[in-house]
């Protein structure tokens, strides 16, 4: 994180535009200081990227281990807007809870901190030795499966609820199958999946 100084919004953004070689509009940020006199204006904000967002997800879910006197190995990257935190410890399934219900309300705390820190919401995954992408994958046969059946039968199904990650990938999965559509509903925990037949 980097602050720059100027005349008015804009001129700072340009700077930080032109210093860090990305657009005003991709520009992350916050005021931090705003001073008006009588013919001037001084306005000093804070720039943010998203590697600073990386690393403060990265350190707090450090520091959550480190309190629950839990080894860690963490790495993380960035894939399609998306940042992945991959874990390892030395109680991973105490970390995953049952059917992941622990590692999802870490992942909600962690997101909910880096919306906090940043101002901004940003999409992260957590995952431990892999746990949410063979999880996708068995949700992605399944989803599949009903869906070649909705189209045989032509009567709509409705998947249990599912978290918006999971949701997400069926979403993606099925976009493509031919007389199929997908529709979220409900409410939080209990939002799911309608798998539609369309002509």
């Amino acid at each position: 994180m980097k602050s720059y100084v100027g005349k008015s919004l804009e001129e700072v953004l340009n700077i930080a535009s032109e210093e860090l070689s990305i657009p005003v509009e991709e520009i992350s940020y916050e005021i931090i200081k705003e001073e008006k006199k009588l013919f001037s204006k001084k306005i000093e904000i804070m720039v943010f990227t998203i590697a600073d967002v990386i690393e403060f997800s990265e350190n707090y879910v450090k520091k959550v281990l480190n309190d629950l006197s839990l080894e860690d190995e963490v790495k993380s990257t960035l894939d399609d807007g998306v940042i992945r935190i991959a874990l390892n410890t030395s109680h991973n399934a105490v970390l995953i809870g049952k059917n992941g219900q622990t590692l999802q309300a870490l992942n909600s705390v962690v997101r909910q901190a880096v919306s906090h820190q940043f101002k901004r919401h940003y999409s992260i995954l957590l995952d431990i030795n892999s746990y949410k992408d063979e999880k996708y994958e068995k949700l992605i046969r399944m989803a599949t499966r009903i869906a070649r059946e909705v189209q045989k039968t032509k009567v709509n199904a409705v998947l249990d609820p599912m978290t918006s990650d999971e949701r997400r990938i069926i979403h993606n999965a099925l976009s493509k199958m031919k007389n199929i559509k997908t529709e979220s509903s409900g409410q939080g925990y209990k939002r799911q999946i309608t798998i539609y037949y369309v002509e």
